[in-house]
């Protein structure tokens, strides 16, 4: 029996007879604790949920997941990309106190020890499957607090990323060595025979798994984008499914999903099932535009939509083998995702200093052991609020470095006026302030924008009446305008606190 494990059995024993029963410390024993199961699917934006009125029906598994499950309908990620949005979500901090929020994927080393498998690794096994190579690089700060942490390829049909094999310890560094240097796809490679070897093993591989699974997936298999890592979507929720009915209970399972982020390619039987009919409203060119017009993005979205459908179908899938295997009635379910996607407004993708809806609002849907009927919460929620509402939920205490609040229905009340925030900045320094970033603040259904430090847009704001104009048409701000100077006001005050520790 390793430290872990000791320490796991110790807390599961009662406490002795001299401490008393009124100190509130008594740890639940293994048999009384719940599994706790949080399911990320990465780039998946409420905005194109028809469980959200979507006009596309796209996630009618996940719509009877719902009437057995709380459903938030205004749930904001932490950024617009996977590493802020991620790191939000694990350690309850928004981007500026964790100051993961750019490319270099790190948070401040004290976040190695302030997040939820830390929190909770000696009442539970741990488990991580990060798909998403970025999140795998942003787990390997916390790899001391999770016990079984399944590596992106793992379920893959092939892969390049063999540099884990002896550089594991400082995976971070030897991803950037090797695969930004040596075999990035997206430029020519700092080796001059290792690159172009290399590429050609994977295009190989990848031609491969095109010819063999034409069938199957006419567009092609799905990938790690920029890898030469294909992958069977069935496969990967199969397999780590699996993992979780064969794991030593209980458990705390993290199980991060790289679809339907791009390539957006689905099975077979979901191409072209919305081929015809509804239209997305065309919207005005932003100054951040990426210059696509609107057939390209009605077409990239309609791709996205049907994505979504085949996860959504595997999701399916999923709850059926977790609800044959007992972990249904016995396992908080949580599913939700990092980030969104956009197209609108001349953009495609996340690679984008905007923050509007379809980019920052994502599902959440908790839903408790044995619960069987359904619960909705419209007042404004975010990822942050996840870990403060796990660690009440299995009787810890919540910290006071977490800027999360209890989510309503699951200890928290309904605040219809709660501020939440999602920030980008991935071109800022980490230890420096947010002099190039994009902060957007949400309070009850006002949502303000602002812009700081970029070329030419230095200091912007936008204000929506996110109740009245869910598409975001119509900018309400004006330095005249109440809600606008009231916002702004506090918005100032924030950034000034938050920028104060890195002046």
């Amino acid at each position: 029996m390793d430290r872990r494990d000791f320490l796991k059995r110790i807390a599961s024993l009662p406490l002795m007879p001299l401490i008393s029963k009124a100190s509130g410390s008594q740890r639940l024993r293994d048999q009384d604790r719940h599994n706790i199961i949080i399911l990320v699917f990465d780039t998946l934006s409420a905005r194109h949920l028809s469980l959200h009125g979507y006009h596309r029906e796209t996630t009618p598994n996940l719509a009877q997941f719902a009437e057995r499950a709380t459903l938030y309908h205004n749930h904001y990620s932490g950024g617009n990309f996977t590493v802020p949005g991620t790191a939000s979500l694990l350690t309850g901090t928004y981007p500026w106190e964790h100051r993961a929020f750019n490319n270099g994927n790190r948070m401040k080393e004290v976040h190695a020890r302030r997040n939820i498998f830390e929190l909770l690794r000696h009442q539970y096994e741990v488990i991580a499957y990060p798909h998403n190579v970025w999140a795998y690089l942003l787990l390997n700060q916390m790899r001391e607090s999770i016990d079984c942490n399944v590596h992106p390829a793992a379920f893959s049909l092939s892969h390049d990323m063999f540099y884990r094999r002896f550089i594991s310890w400082d995976a971070d560094i030897a991803h950037r060595a090797f695969d930004q240097l040596l075999f990035d796809k997206r430029s020519l490679p700092a080796s001059l025979f290792f690159g172009p070897a290399h590429a050609v093993k994977g295009l190989s591989a990848e031609m491969d798994s095109l010819k063999e699974f034409a069938d199957r997936y006419p567009r092609g298999t799905p990938t790690l984008n920029h890898y030469h890592a294909q992958f069977l979507v069935e496969d990967v929720v199969r397999g780590m499914t699996n993992r979780l009915t064969g794991a030593r209970q209980p458990f705390l399972a993290y199980l991060h999903f790289y679809p339907p982020h791009a390539p957006y390619r689905p099975r077979r039987e979901f191409v072209d099932i919305f081929s015809g009919g509804w239209k997305p409203v065309t919207k005005p060119e932003h100054v951040f535009t990426h210059g696509h017009s609107q057939q390209v993005l009605n077409q990239h979205r309609t791709w996205y939509d049907e994505f979504i459908a085949h996860v959504d179908a595997e999701f399916g899938r999923m709850c059926d083998s977790l609800d044959r295997s007992g972990l249904m009635d016995t396992s908080y379910v949580i599913f939700t995702s990092d980030h969104g996607e956009l197209f609108e407004r001349g953009v495609k993708g996340h690679s984008t200093p905007l923050l509007y809806e379809p980019l920052i609002r994502v599902p959440l849907l908790v839903s408790a052991p044995g619960q069987s009927h359904r619960r909705d919460v419209y007042v404004p929620t975010s990822c942050v609020d996840l870990l403060p509402t796990l660690l009440h939920l299995t009787g810890q205490p919540v910290p006071g470095w977490c800027e999360g609040q209890l989510l309503p229905e699951l200890g928290g009340g309904r605040d219809a006026d709660r501020v939440v925030f999602s920030v980008e900045a991935k071109e800022n320094a980490m230890n420096r302030p947010l002099t190039k970033a994009t902060v957007a603040m949400i309070r009850g259904t006002y949502k303000l924008i602002h812009y700081v430090g970029y070329r030419d847009y230095e200091e912007e704001y936008e204000l929506y009446d996110l109740e009245n104009d869910p598409e975001e048409l119509e900018d309400l701000y004006s330095p005249t305008n109440p809600v606008a100077t009231d916002m702004q006001g506090e918005l100032r005050a924030k950034l000034q606190k938050v920028d104060s520790p890195y002046q």
